[in-house]
Protein backbone atom coordinates (compact mmCIF):
# COMPACT_ATOMS: atom_id res chain seq x y z
CA UNK A 1 0.00 0.00 0.00
CA UNK A 2 1.56 3.28 -1.12
CA UNK A 3 0.37 6.69 0.07
CA UNK A 4 0.57 10.22 -1.32
CA UNK A 5 -1.06 13.61 -0.89
CA UNK A 6 -1.98 16.43 -3.26
CA UNK A 7 -3.99 19.46 -2.14
CA UNK A 8 -6.99 18.02 -0.24
CA UNK A 9 -6.86 14.60 -1.88
CA UNK A 10 -5.30 11.77 0.08
CA UNK A 11 -4.15 9.13 -2.42
CA UNK A 12 -3.36 5.45 -1.88
CA UNK A 13 -2.05 2.84 -4.31
CA UNK A 14 -3.56 -0.63 -3.86
CA UNK A 15 -1.02 -3.43 -3.55
CA UNK A 16 -3.28 -6.35 -2.58
CA UNK A 17 -6.86 -7.42 -3.25
CA UNK A 18 -9.38 -6.66 -0.48
CA UNK A 19 -12.77 -5.09 0.30
CA UNK A 20 -12.79 -1.30 -0.02
CA UNK A 21 -13.88 -0.71 3.58
CA UNK A 22 -11.07 -2.93 4.86
CA UNK A 23 -8.62 -1.09 2.62
CA UNK A 24 -9.75 2.30 4.05
CA UNK A 25 -9.47 1.10 7.64
CA UNK A 26 -5.93 -0.13 7.00
CA UNK A 27 -4.82 2.83 4.86
CA UNK A 28 -6.19 5.41 7.31
CA UNK A 29 -4.10 4.13 10.17
CA UNK A 30 -6.68 1.96 11.93
CA UNK A 31 -9.85 4.08 11.79
CA UNK A 32 -13.06 2.38 12.90
CA UNK A 33 -15.40 0.57 10.51
CA UNK A 34 -18.11 3.18 11.17
CA UNK A 35 -15.71 6.02 10.29
CA UNK A 36 -14.71 4.32 7.04
CA UNK A 37 -18.38 3.67 6.19
CA UNK A 38 -19.16 7.36 6.80
CA UNK A 39 -16.54 8.35 4.23
CA UNK A 40 -18.23 6.08 1.69
CA UNK A 41 -21.80 7.19 2.47
CA UNK A 42 -20.78 10.84 2.16
CA UNK A 43 -19.28 10.16 -1.28
CA UNK A 44 -15.74 11.10 -0.27
CA UNK A 45 -14.02 8.00 -1.69
CA UNK A 46 -12.90 7.58 -5.29
CA UNK A 47 -11.55 4.40 -6.89
CA UNK A 48 -9.67 5.14 -10.13
CA UNK A 49 -11.30 8.62 -10.17
CA UNK A 50 -14.83 7.22 -9.76
CA UNK A 51 -16.88 7.93 -6.60
CA UNK A 52 -17.54 4.59 -4.89
CA UNK A 53 -19.96 4.13 -2.01
CA UNK A 54 -20.28 0.35 -1.58
CA UNK A 55 -18.17 -0.87 1.39
CA UNK A 56 -17.81 -4.41 0.00
CA UNK A 57 -16.56 -3.35 -3.42
CA UNK A 58 -13.28 -5.11 -4.17
CA UNK A 59 -10.14 -3.13 -4.95
CA UNK A 60 -7.37 -4.68 -7.01
CA UNK A 61 -3.57 -4.27 -7.06
CA UNK A 62 -2.61 -1.27 -9.19
CA UNK A 63 -5.81 0.67 -8.56
CA UNK A 64 -5.79 4.13 -6.94
CA UNK A 65 -8.03 4.97 -3.99
CA UNK A 66 -8.52 8.63 -3.03
CA UNK A 67 -10.16 10.36 -0.08
CA UNK A 68 -11.48 13.86 -0.70
CA UNK A 69 -10.65 15.64 2.56
CA UNK A 70 -11.91 19.04 1.37
CA UNK A 71 -15.45 17.95 2.24
CA UNK A 72 -14.67 16.44 5.62
CA UNK A 73 -16.22 18.22 8.60
CA UNK A 74 -14.41 16.94 11.63
CA UNK A 75 -15.18 19.74 14.09
CA UNK A 76 -13.19 20.19 17.26
CA UNK A 77 -14.31 22.40 20.13
CA UNK A 78 -12.35 22.86 23.34
CA UNK A 79 -11.62 25.73 25.68
CA UNK A 80 -8.28 24.12 26.51
CA UNK A 81 -6.62 23.83 23.11
CA UNK A 82 -7.05 24.14 19.37
CA UNK A 83 -6.08 21.62 16.70
CA UNK A 84 -3.96 23.56 14.21
CA UNK A 85 -3.07 20.62 11.95
CA UNK A 86 -3.93 16.93 11.71
CA UNK A 87 -3.01 14.03 9.46
CA UNK A 88 -2.98 10.23 9.94
CA UNK A 89 0.33 10.41 11.82
CA UNK A 90 0.36 13.49 14.04
CA UNK A 91 -1.42 16.54 15.45
CA UNK A 92 -0.16 20.08 15.99
CA UNK A 93 -2.06 21.85 18.74
CA UNK A 94 -2.19 25.29 20.38
CA UNK A 95 -2.32 24.81 24.16
CA UNK A 96 -3.70 27.34 26.61
CA UNK A 97 -1.75 28.36 29.71
CA UNK A 98 -2.60 26.34 32.82
CA UNK A 99 -3.03 23.01 31.05
CA UNK A 100 -0.69 20.08 31.68
CA UNK A 101 0.93 18.42 28.67
CA UNK A 102 0.47 14.93 30.14
CA UNK A 103 -0.68 13.24 33.34
CA UNK A 104 1.14 13.82 36.63
CA UNK A 105 -0.92 11.20 38.50
CA UNK A 106 -3.62 13.70 39.47
CA UNK A 107 -7.12 14.19 38.12
CA UNK A 108 -6.20 17.46 36.44
CA UNK A 109 -7.16 17.96 32.81
CA UNK A 110 -4.31 17.32 30.37
CA UNK A 111 -3.72 17.84 26.65
CA UNK A 112 -3.56 14.07 26.19
CA UNK A 113 -6.96 13.59 27.81
CA UNK A 114 -8.56 16.20 25.54
CA UNK A 115 -6.95 14.77 22.40
CA UNK A 116 -7.80 11.17 23.24
CA UNK A 117 -11.48 12.09 23.69
CA UNK A 118 -11.37 13.91 20.34
CA UNK A 119 -9.79 10.94 18.55
CA UNK A 120 -12.21 8.47 20.13
CA UNK A 121 -15.22 10.62 19.22
CA UNK A 122 -14.00 10.71 15.61
CA UNK A 123 -13.89 6.93 15.47
CA UNK A 124 -10.10 6.66 15.42
CA UNK A 125 -8.30 3.81 17.13
CA UNK A 126 -5.27 6.03 17.61
CA UNK A 127 -4.26 7.70 20.86
CA UNK A 128 -2.08 10.77 21.40
CA UNK A 129 1.61 10.37 22.28
CA UNK A 130 3.66 13.21 23.76
CA UNK A 131 6.63 14.35 21.65
CA UNK A 132 7.82 17.39 23.63
CA UNK A 133 6.62 19.32 26.65
CA UNK A 134 5.53 22.83 27.47
CA UNK A 135 5.33 23.95 31.10
CA UNK A 136 1.80 24.00 32.46
CA UNK A 137 1.74 27.80 32.56
CA UNK A 138 3.23 28.21 29.06
CA UNK A 139 0.89 28.37 26.08
CA UNK A 140 1.47 27.64 22.42
CA UNK A 141 2.32 25.10 19.75
CA UNK A 142 3.02 21.43 20.45
CA UNK A 143 3.27 18.22 18.43
CA UNK A 144 1.56 14.98 19.44
CA UNK A 145 2.03 11.73 17.52
CA UNK A 146 -0.81 9.31 16.84
CA UNK A 147 1.34 6.20 17.19
CA UNK A 148 4.51 5.10 18.96
CA UNK A 149 6.55 4.78 15.76
CA UNK A 150 5.88 8.39 14.72
CA UNK A 151 6.53 9.54 18.28
CA UNK A 152 9.90 7.76 18.30
CA UNK A 153 10.83 9.21 14.89
CA UNK A 154 10.10 12.74 16.07
CA UNK A 155 11.90 12.41 19.38
CA UNK A 156 15.00 10.72 17.96
CA UNK A 157 15.19 13.01 14.95
CA UNK A 158 14.17 16.22 16.74
CA UNK A 159 17.39 18.15 16.06
CA UNK A 160 17.30 17.28 12.36
CA UNK A 161 13.54 17.60 11.78
CA UNK A 162 12.75 20.83 13.65
CA UNK A 163 14.00 23.83 11.67
CA UNK A 164 12.40 26.71 13.60
CA UNK A 165 11.03 26.85 17.12
CA UNK A 166 10.51 30.28 18.65
CA UNK A 167 8.86 31.67 21.75
CA UNK A 168 7.67 35.12 22.70
CA UNK A 169 7.86 36.31 26.31
CA UNK A 170 6.62 39.32 28.23
CA UNK A 171 9.38 40.23 30.68
CA UNK A 172 9.92 43.01 33.20
CA UNK A 173 12.11 46.00 32.36
CA UNK A 174 13.66 47.33 29.16
CA UNK A 175 16.84 46.04 27.52
CA UNK A 176 19.94 48.10 26.82
CA UNK A 177 20.87 45.79 23.95
CA UNK A 178 18.01 44.82 21.62
CA UNK A 179 19.56 41.61 20.31
CA UNK A 180 22.00 39.07 21.63
CA UNK A 181 22.53 35.65 23.15
CA UNK A 182 22.98 34.31 26.65
CA UNK A 183 25.05 31.20 27.37
CA UNK A 184 25.39 29.24 30.59
CA UNK A 185 25.50 25.76 32.14
CA UNK A 186 22.28 24.58 33.80
CA UNK A 187 21.87 22.15 36.69
CA UNK A 188 18.76 21.07 38.59
CA UNK A 189 18.69 20.54 42.35
CA UNK A 190 16.61 18.13 44.44
CA UNK A 191 13.81 20.70 44.65
CA UNK A 192 13.57 20.74 40.83
CA UNK A 193 14.92 24.28 40.66
CA UNK A 194 17.29 24.98 37.76
CA UNK A 195 20.49 26.91 38.51
CA UNK A 196 22.67 28.73 35.99
CA UNK A 197 26.46 29.10 35.94
CA UNK A 198 28.54 31.23 33.50
CA UNK A 199 31.30 28.62 33.69
CA UNK A 200 31.23 24.87 33.14
CA UNK A 201 30.10 23.26 36.40
CA UNK A 202 29.24 19.88 34.93
CA UNK A 203 25.74 20.97 33.96
CA UNK A 204 24.13 21.12 30.51
CA UNK A 205 25.31 23.87 28.17
CA UNK A 206 22.44 26.16 27.10
CA UNK A 207 22.22 28.97 24.53
CA UNK A 208 19.25 31.32 24.08
CA UNK A 209 19.12 33.99 21.37
CA UNK A 210 16.88 36.97 22.07
CA UNK A 211 15.39 39.78 20.00
CA UNK A 212 13.40 42.59 21.64
CA UNK A 213 10.26 43.21 19.58
CA UNK A 214 8.72 46.07 21.57
CA UNK A 215 9.01 47.80 24.93
CA UNK A 216 6.70 49.98 26.98
CA UNK A 217 5.09 50.54 30.35
CA UNK A 218 8.03 48.89 32.12
CA UNK A 219 7.83 45.68 30.07
CA UNK A 220 9.52 44.19 27.02
CA UNK A 221 8.15 41.74 24.48
CA UNK A 222 11.01 39.44 23.52
CA UNK A 223 11.34 36.80 20.80
CA UNK A 224 13.42 33.83 21.92
CA UNK A 225 15.14 31.25 19.73
CA UNK A 226 16.60 28.20 21.45
CA UNK A 227 19.90 26.90 20.16
CA UNK A 228 19.62 24.20 22.84
CA UNK A 229 16.45 22.88 24.45
CA UNK A 230 17.17 22.53 28.15
CA UNK A 231 14.55 22.30 30.88
CA UNK A 232 13.48 25.79 32.08
CA UNK A 233 16.15 27.32 29.82
CA UNK A 234 14.21 30.44 28.78
CA UNK A 235 12.91 31.11 32.27
CA UNK A 236 16.35 30.86 33.87
CA UNK A 237 18.13 32.87 31.17
CA UNK A 238 15.64 35.74 31.33
CA UNK A 239 16.07 35.79 35.11
CA UNK A 240 19.86 35.77 34.67
CA UNK A 241 19.57 38.91 32.54
CA UNK A 242 17.54 40.70 35.19
CA UNK A 243 14.34 40.49 33.13
CA UNK A 244 12.26 37.68 34.65
CA UNK A 245 9.20 36.53 32.74
CA UNK A 246 6.02 38.11 34.08
CA UNK A 247 4.23 35.66 36.37
CA UNK A 248 7.24 33.35 36.71
CA UNK A 249 7.36 33.37 40.51
CA UNK A 250 9.79 30.44 40.58
CA UNK A 251 12.49 32.45 38.83
CA UNK A 252 12.25 35.96 40.16
CA UNK A 253 8.98 37.60 39.12
CA UNK A 254 6.53 39.13 41.57
CA UNK A 255 4.23 40.52 38.87
CA UNK A 256 0.74 38.98 38.88
CA UNK A 257 -0.78 41.29 36.25
CA UNK A 258 -1.22 38.63 33.54
CA UNK A 259 -2.70 36.00 35.87
CA UNK A 260 -0.50 33.52 34.01
CA UNK A 261 3.13 33.20 32.98
CA UNK A 262 4.10 35.44 30.07
CA UNK A 263 5.60 32.77 27.83
CA UNK A 264 4.11 31.51 24.55
CA UNK A 265 5.49 29.07 21.93
CA UNK A 266 4.39 30.88 18.78
CA UNK A 267 6.41 29.51 15.84
CA UNK A 268 7.04 25.85 15.02
CA UNK A 269 8.45 24.50 11.75
CA UNK A 270 9.58 20.95 11.00
CA UNK A 271 9.93 18.22 8.41
CA UNK A 272 7.22 15.57 8.60
CA UNK A 273 8.85 12.37 9.92
CA UNK A 274 6.88 10.14 7.51
CA UNK A 275 6.44 12.02 4.21
CA UNK A 276 9.20 14.63 4.55
CA UNK A 277 6.81 17.52 3.92
CA UNK A 278 7.86 20.91 5.33
CA UNK A 279 5.30 22.23 7.83
CA UNK A 280 5.33 25.69 9.45
CA UNK A 281 2.87 27.08 11.98
CA UNK A 282 2.54 30.44 13.72
CA UNK A 283 0.02 31.51 16.35
CA UNK A 284 -0.85 35.09 17.36
CA UNK A 285 0.97 36.71 20.26
CA UNK A 286 -1.48 36.66 23.22
CA UNK A 287 -3.50 39.87 23.45
CA UNK A 288 -2.69 40.18 27.15
CA UNK A 289 1.02 40.51 26.31
CA UNK A 290 0.37 43.36 23.88
CA UNK A 291 -2.05 45.04 26.25
CA UNK A 292 0.49 45.09 29.10
CA UNK A 293 2.90 47.15 26.96
CA UNK A 294 0.31 49.89 26.45
CA UNK A 295 -1.48 50.22 29.78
Amino acid sequence: MKRGQKNNMLTFRVTEKMELIQFLMKAMHGISRNRAKAYLVNRLVLVDNTITTHPLAMVQPGQTVQLDRSKQKMSFHSNDLGVVYEDPYLLVIDKRAGLLSMSNNTRQQTVQMVLNRYLEKGGSRCTSHLVHRLDRDTSGLMIYAKDVMTQRSLIEGWQQLVTDRRYVALVTGEFDKKQGAIRSWLTEDKRFITHSSPTDNGGKYAVTHYNVLRSGNGYSLVELDLETGRKNQIRVHMSDMGHPIVGDFKYGSSDESLRRMGLHAYILAFRHPVNGKYLRFETPIPESFEKALKE
